[in-house]
């Protein structure tokens, strides 16, 4: 993730925004809603105005435990800062910008068909037979198309493939090209208002 992480603080940066506005490690916290702080994985603060925030998540085997953390992670920290959004936590700024990257192993426990469990009421169609990668996609497509993220970013990378940097892209929707448009315009934005 580190190597993702790199390209698009270089592209933020090529774009305007120096690199002492963008935080990848340290001074990554932002006030929640429901807890007192959260830590993000990339930050753009410019004049105190909160631009981007965004958060990068892998996923290497346990697939079945982990898709559901995953879940659970990014429908709650979405809700917890659009929640100190609203409350004025992040005040002078507009409206932030953000992104879930999610790069997930391709392998055949992640691409294969996967039974829901249905004790008393039947899962959403699109659920049935999907394979944990196939989850993530409707996962993160919902996210944006619910307005919670403004952009999802979804690869799957083999273990053999991951050294070379190599990923696939399922889903033209998620697609890196997309996602790093939409950040990009969002700092060329900020930065002619600035």
């Amino acid at each position: 993730m580190n190597g993702f992480i790199s390209v698009i603080r270089d592209l933020l940066e090529e774009s305007g925004i120096g690199k002492p506005v963008i935080f990848t490690e340290r001074s990554v916290e932002l006030p929640g809603w429901f807890r007192p702080e959260k830590k993000w994985d990339l930050l753009v603060v410019v004049d105190s105005c909160l631009i981007a925030a965004i958060e990068f998540k892998s996923q290497v085997g346990s697939f079945g435990n982990n898709y559901n953390n995953r879940t659970e992670e990014a429908l709650g920290s979405a809700t917890d800062i659009w929640a100190a959004y609203r409350e004025g936590a992040f005040k002078p700024s507009v409206r932030p910008w953000l992104g879930y990257l999610m790069l997930l192993e391709e392998a055949p426990d992640s691409t294969r068909p996967v039974r829901a469990q249905e004790p008393h009421f039947k899962v959403f169609e699109e659920f049935r037979s999907a394979s944990y990668a196939k989850r993530y996609e409707i996962l993160l497509t919902k996210l944006v198309r619910e307005r919670l993220y403004d952009s999802a970013c979804f690869l799957l990378s083999s273990r053999e493939s991951s050294p070379s940097g190599e990923y696939r892209e399922p889903a033209p929707e998620l697609s890196f090209e997309n996602f790093i448009t939409s950040l990009m315009a969002r700092a060329i934005a900020c930065k002619k208002s600035s």
